[in-house]
C-alpha cells in the first residue's frame, strides 16, 4: 500500500480543496498523513476546540492529521499576516520528527505562502523521498496582492525565495499552461517535466440543490452571487462598483449576493455605504461548503473575479470549476487562464480584471438575454465541468504524477 505525505498550512475544518484530495486518494486506498496548521483561516481566529495548544494530532475520514502550531493572522493586518506566514513553517520543522515515516512521496499543496514548502522540502531531502509541489498560488506575486510591497530589495528578496523554494521540488504541478511556462523558468525544470493538472471541484457542486428558502427570498430579482474569500486577490470591490453601474443605467431588479468572508469585508461594507447600495448588495457570511449549491441555485449569473495581475492570470481560480458544475452563466473578470475557460467554454461572459466598467456591460448583457440563452450557458458550463473538472479524472491524473512521476 503506497503512502503519501501531505504538507499543507491550511487543511479541514478550514475550507480547503486539498482536504477532499486528501480523502479521495484515501477512498483510493493510499495511506495519507498531513502535515498542517491550527484552523484560524480567513479571520484568524481559533475554531472552536482549537487553541495553540491543539490539538495536535487528529484523524479525519481516514486522514491521519499532524498539526503544527503558528501565529493565527488576528485583524488580518499586515504584520499579522507575515508573522502567520513565517511561524507555521518554522514551527512545522519541529513536528517533523513526528510523522510515521516511510512514504513514497511528499506533496505540498501550495497555496500561499510559498514558504509553507520549506518543510516539505526539508524531510523530503532528508528521507531521499521526492517531492511535488502543487503550485496554486504563484509567489511572489501573489503576495503583492495581499502585501503590496514596494521596496525593490524586499521584492528581489522575496522573488529569490520563491524561485529557491520551487527549485527545491523534484516536480511540479501547474493549473494552466501559462503558469507551467513560468514555473519551467523560475525553476529551471524542462516544461515536459512539470504537469498541468486545473483543480477539480467535489461532486456535491454537480448534484441538483434546492435552494430552499433562498429561492422565496431572493425571488423576482436578478441574483448575482459570488462565493469564496474576501481578499484582495478577489477584486470584489469591482464587483460592486460594476452592480452599482449596471443599477444606475436602470437595472432595478439587479441584487449582488456575496456567500463567505475574509479580510476585505470591512471595506467592502464601507464600500456598499458610501455607493448607497445597500439593498443593492447582501452580505451573507461563511457556509459550509456542502451548503454552496442552493445559493448557486438561485443565481441568474456567477461572478468570478481576480484582481489585475499578469501573474495571477496565469492561475484558474478554483470556483471556477464549482460555477461551472452548478451549470449556471459565469462573470468572469479576470485576465488570462481563466477568461480563456469562459470563452472557450461559452458559458458566459468576460471582461478585463479590475475593469468595472466593462464588467458592468456584461452584467446588463447577460440581464437582457432570454431565459432560454442563459439557460444554454449553463448548459455549456456544465459540458466544460465535465470534460475538463471532474474530480476523478483529475484525481487519478495527478495520483499517478505524484507516485510515479506520469502524465
Amino acid at each position: 500500500m503506497s503512502r503519501i505525505l501531505v504538507v499543507s498550512q491550511h487543511y479541514w475544518p478550514e475550507n480547503f480543496r486539498v482536504t477532499d484530495l486528501c480523502e479521495g486518494l484515501v477512498a483510493q486506498g493510499i495511506q495519507v498523513d498531513v502535515l498542517c496548521g491550527l484552523p484560524n483561516y480567513p479571520l484568524g481566529k481559533w475554531y472552536e476546540g482549537y487553541r495553540y495548544t491543539g490539538p495536535r494530532r487528529q484523524e479525519h475520514n481516514g486522514v491521519n492529521i499532524i498539526r503544527a502550531g503558528e501565529i493565527p493572522r488576528r485583524g488580518n493586518t499586515g504584520p499579522m499576516i507575515f508573522l502567520n506566514y513565517v511561524s507555521w513553517p518554522l514551527f512545522a520543522l519541529f513536528s517533523l520528527p513526528r510523522l510515521r515515516g516511510k512514504y513514497d512521496a511528499v506533496l505540498c499543496y501550495n497555496t500561499s505562502p510559498v514558504l509553507m514548502s520549506f518543510p516539505a522540502i526539508l524531510y523530503a531531502k532528508l528521507h531521499r523521498v521526492p517531492l511535488t509541489n502543487y503550485v496554486l498560488d504563484i509567489w511572489p506575486e501573489n503576495l503583492y496582492s495581499v502585501l503590496p510591497v514596494k521596496n525593490k530589495v524586499l521584492r528581489s528578496i522575496a522573488q529569490a525565495v520563491s524561485n529557491w523554494h520551487y527549485r527545491r521540488a523534484d516536480r511540479l504541478i501547474a493549473m494552466s499552461d501559462s503558469l507551467r511556462r513560468r514555473l519551467a523558468q523560475v525553476s529551471r525544470k524542462p516544461e515536459e517535466s512539470i504537469a498541468v493538472i486545473p483543480q477539480y471541484c467535489e461532486d456535491f457542486y454537480a448534484a441538483p440543490a434546492d435552494p430552499g428558502e433562498l429561492a422565496e427570498k431572493f425571488a423576482g430579482r436578478f441574483n448575482l452571487v459570488f462565493t469564496g474569500n474576501f481578499s484582495p486577490a478577489q477584486s470584489l470591490d469591482t464587483v460592486i462598483e460594476a452592480a452599482c453601474i449596471a443599477r444606475d443605467k436602470g437595472v432595478d431588479d439587479l441584487h449582488l449576493l456575496l456567500v463567505g468572508d475574509g479580510m476585505s469585508r470591512p471595506a467592502l461594507e464601507e464600500l456598499v455605504h458610501r455607493r448607497g447600495a445597500e439593498d443593492l448588495v447582501t452580505f451573507w457570511g461563511s457556509v459550509a461548503p456542502t451548503e454552496i449549491p442552493a445559493f448557486c441555485a438561485v443565481a441568474d449569473g456567477l461572478v468570478c473575479p481576480l484582481a489585475d495581475s499578469p501573474d495571477l492570470g496565469m492561475t484558474v481560480p478554483a470556483k471556477l470549476a464549482s460555477y461551472m458544475a452548478s451549470g449556471k452563466p459565469v462573470l468572469a473578470s479576470i485576465t488570462g487562464e481563466g477568461a480563456r475557460a469562459v470563452e472557450q467554454a461559452d458559458c458566459g461572459f468576460a471582461s478585463s480584471a479590475s475593469d468595472a466598467q466593462a464588467l458592468a456591460e456584461n452584467i446588463l448583457a447577460l440581464r437582457a438575454l432570454p431565459a432560454e440563452d442563459r439557460q444554454r450557458l449553463g448548459r455549456n458550463a456544465f459540458a466544460w465541468y465535465q470534460s475538463h473538472y471532474q474530480r476523478s479524472q483529475l484525481l487519478d491524473k495527478l495520483r499517478d504524477f505524484v507516485l510515479e512521476g506520469r502524465q
